[in-house]
């Protein structure tokens, strides 16, 4: 057999002295092997791409009480940058379970956690929705310990491919699993004007929901396809322009940041997931079991302070947080996807 030569693989070209595109951050994209590079990245404040920086570590760390021996549940795998920090708690003894219904980035996270030690021993990790934790806690028994962190991940945000921020061109997707469910595109052919106005105000508290919503309206009476991040960008662009020019480019940025936000839960089902999730809570956790809510925004956070205090009234819960709980301002510094975090608990009667 005659020996072939081994094809070097050269690295990424891109123009200039940095790269500026998703693919061309090959150092950003490969930790494990840049490991100087991250940490100049992370120094500057920023997130490197394909990465997620967890958040509030330690408050939960503080709160959630970890012992060996204890089962405990991640409902919103990730990155695994919480699930490793539980994990590191429970030294080798007892068991966690994590979901995630990204079966892409899940995979990446799982292979992660093996090569440092942590295999199906001790930890389980299930393509499911966090709605469906009644499920794994009838084949896994009941948890001493239970996190949700309810943000998008870092890795999904800064992939154009995924369609999640009108900062970078690609398609208009927005889900959390691709495989299942329709486009944000395909969802906006399907509703109404006022259907689409209503869900702006819900679900991001859009002051400019009509305008946004006439304006997309009027481009799919024409026949004109919105179908990417930017064409979306450049309709609520459209939309603004009777504000002030001095005052209009903030005013875009945050209606794109809050059109978005409201598209993803539409088509993640995101409010129902978490009403359900909440119902079923209390019933997955041991007597004085634990559990940590990080959220994202107000919509997020009124249904569990809600079903927090609810549930404590009835006595259900035996404590639970009477103010939501911030990252510190050092934290915010150097992540600036913290800054709108709060985190709640409860403690199970």
């Amino acid at each position: 057999m005659e020996n072939q030569e081994k094809q070097h693989k050269r690295r990424v070209r891109y123009k200039g002295t940095h790269p500026r595109n998703y693919k061309e951050r090959y150092k950003e994209l490969q930790p494990e092997k840049y490991p100087e590079t991250i940490e100049k990245v992370i120094r500057k404040g920023s997130t490197p791409v394909g990465m997620h920086i967890s958040i509030c570590v330690k408050e939960i760390l503080d709160f959630l009480q970890i012992q060996p021996g204890q089962r405990g549940l991640d409902a919103t795998l990730g990155y695994g940058g919480h699930t490793l920090e539980m994990l590191k708690c429970l030294k080798g003894e007892g068991h966690l379970y994590a979901l995630d219904v990204d079966t892409v980035e899940s995979a990446k996270t799982k292979e992660r956690l093996q090569k440092l030690g942590y295999g199906e021993e001790i930890l389980t990790i299930k393509n499911i929705n966090f709605r469906d934790i009644d499920k794994v806690c009838e084949e896994a028994g009941k948890f001493d310990f239970v996190l949700a962190d309810l943000g998008v991940s870092s890795m999904q945000i800064d992939n154009p491919e995924r369609g999640f921020t009108y900062k970078k061109e690609g398609p208009l997707d927005l889900r959390l699993n691709q495989k299942k469910g329709v486009s944000a595109a395909e969802r906006l052919k399907e509703v109404t004007m006022e259907e689409l106005e209503g869900m702006f105000v819900e679900n991001a508290d859009e002051p400019y929901a009509h305008e946004i919503a006439e304006k997309i309206f009027a481009k799919l009476r024409r026949g004109e396809a919105i179908d990417t991040t930017t064409k979306l960008q450049q309709i609520i662009e459209e939309a603004l322009k009777f504000i002030p020019e001095k005052e209009r480019k903030e005013a875009v940025k945050k209606s794109c940041q809050r059109t978005f936000q409201a598209l993803r839960i539409d088509v993640n089902s995101e409010f129902e997931v978490l009403y359900e999730f909440m119902e079923k809570l209390p019933n997955v956790l041991k007597e004085g079991g634990r559990v940590a809510i990080l959220t994202f925004h107000s919509g997020e956070d009124r249904i569990v302070k809600r079903a927090f205090k609810e549930l404590k009234r009835a006595g259900v819960y035996s404590d639970i947080a009477n103010d939501v709980i911030r990252p510190s301002a050092e934290e915010c510094n150097y992540n600036s996807r913290a800054k709108s975090t709060k985190m709640r608990w409860a403690i199970k009667a």
